[in-house]
This record gives structure tokens, sequence and C-alpha cells, in this order.
């Protein structure tokens, strides 16, 4: 896909869930996600890719609510294990072949679209995020329910730090976003030639 429907664009859960529903019955097995995130990790650094390997939704959504479609999915899906364990290390294993520095973190996907507060920076660390989006969650959700393998990645695009926040722009997400392809493109086509589910 090129590019995503977002909640706080007026899209529902449901709407955004839909294209995942359709990969997956045009024979899509394995789901890659990335995103811009703000880093709340105090490790983090602009421009850093993290891979996601846990996530929590405070979108106040959630693309299985409603009568639940058997062709999908059971009812209750578990979310234990969100994100494919072993496309997280074989996404490690080759970016330490490729010399491509990575780390690891925890998403909190928010409802948006304004960026946070700096109490909600704090509350959002306290639980235990390492980075925050307006996106990525809903369609998690809906690719767990259909069973298909996930792997995602965060850009850290600007950090999020109580205590040091200055207002960021978009242009300036953007921008950073758009220096992180390179290696992003790079990892994604490393583990898609080696990832065989």
């Amino acid at each position: 896909m090129q590019g995503r429907f977002h909640l706080y664009e007026g899209y529902s859960a449901v709407q955004i869930a839909f294209p995942i529903r359709v990969m997956k019955q045009l024979g899509v097995k394995t789901l890659f996600e990335s995103n811009a995130a703000g880093g709340i990790n105090p490790l983090f650094e602009k421009g850093d890719l993290v891979i996601i390997v846990d996530h929590i939704n405070l979108t106040g959504n959630n693309p299985l609510v409603g009568e639940n479609d058997e062709r999908f999915g059971e009812r209750f899906p578990d979310m234990s294990s969100p994100y494919t364990p072993e496309l997280i290390k074989l996404a490690e294993d080759i970016a330490t072949e490729e010399k491509i520095k990575l780390k690891k973190g925890v998403l909190v996907g928010v409802l948006g679209p304004n960026l946070e507060t700096k109490a909600e920076y704090r509350f959002l660390k306290l639980i235990g995020a390492d980075m925050v989006c307006m996106s990525t969650v809903t369609e998690v959700i809906a690719a767990v329910h259909l069973g298909l393998n996930v792997f995602g990645v965060s850009v850290i695009t600007d950090m999020c730090l109580p205590d040091a926040l200055v207002p960021v722009s978009l242009e300036e997400i953007i921008k950073v976003a758009n220096s992180a392809e390179p290696k992003l493109t790079k990892l994604f086509k490393s583990i898609i030639m080696r990832y065989n589910p």
C-alpha cells in the first residue's frame, strides 16, 4: 500500500482494517508495518529505526468491535505476541550483517491528530511506551485476527521528552522520516528475501 487511512481523518476502525482484510483474501501471509513516531524513550534519537515488539492501544477504537465474521478469525484473538518473534529475530540478524542500527520498543497508538502534552508524554512513559504514533495499532489488531505474521518498525521523527519538549513542525517530521527511508527499505527488502512463513 502507498499510505493508509487514519482514525483522526474520520475513518472508522473497521474501514481502516478493510485493506488488511483484502490483503488476506488476496493471499498475503505477512504484514509489514512502518510509521513515523515520537520517541518517548530517552535512549532513542531522531532518525532511529525501532522494531515494534508490542503495543498499547489507546485509540479508544478496535476493528473487531461488532459481529465477528468467523471467516476472518475467532471472536477473541490472542494478542500475547502480536509482532512475530521470528521476524524480529531475522531483522536483528540482518541489521547486524548490514550494519543497520536498530532498537526495539513498545508502541502506543493514540487517536490524534494533535501531538501530546507534556503530562500525556509522562503518562505514556509511565505505562511502558517507548514511542507514540497515530496509526499501526488498529491495522495490527486486524492482522492478528486474520492470522497474519506481522513485522513493524517505527521511525523516530521527533523526541517527546516532557522536560525538554520543543515545538515540532510537520515539515521536520517528514524530513526525518524521508532521511530514514533508505535504511528502512533495505531492511524490509532483505527480510522479504529471506523470510518464508
